[in-house]
């Protein structure tokens, strides 16, 4: 079950701004174990829409931004049916100003980490938490964050 590929559904979250993300993620490709817990890879590819309903936004400022994503995701199983994920991978956004925020580069790093419960070989939901900047490649650089609720179906 696990070592199959899955699409994803992301739902995020903070304050003024919504992320959402439909993802592909790889079959495994690769497996280890860390201490005596299973550990595997998998690479996931995305492309999310961003929007914000803030009514205040300033001229030059988007409501709405699109982006893609690859990101190599490590998951170390700690029981039968969780697992902890993170991974850090590379993202390109549509545009540098959204939601009143400068983001000064299209290319921006996204960190993650989250849980996830499995149910059967076909299901998974999981929390996550992403932050999106460009490591101050270009400055300002406020980055963005987002709390989402993901939910996996393997094929």
């Amino acid at each position: 079950g696990q070592e199959r590929g899955a699409f994803r559904l992301n739902l995020g979250y903070q304050g003024s701004y919504n992320r959402t993300e439909l993802a592909y993620e790889t079959p495994t490709l690769w497996q280890g174990s860390l201490f005596n817990r299973p550990i595997d890879l998998k690479l996931e590819a995305g492309l999310a829409y961003w929007h914000t309903n803030d009514s205040h936004v300033r001229y030059g400022s988007r409501t709405s931004i699109w982006q893609v994503s690859l990101t190599p995701m490590l998951r170390w199983w700690i029981g039968q049916q969780w697992y902890i994920e993170g991974g850090i991978g590379a993202t390109a956004m549509s545009h540098t100003r959204f939601a009143n925020r400068e983001i000064s580069t299209a290319f921006q790093f996204g960190d993650h980490i989250g849980i996830v419960r499995t149910f059967g070989d076909d299901w998974r939901v999981g929390l996550r938490l992403s932050h999106f900047s460009n490591a101050s490649i270009k400055r300002p650089n406020p980055g963005l964050n987002v709390i989402q609720l993901t939910l996996s179906r393997s094929f």
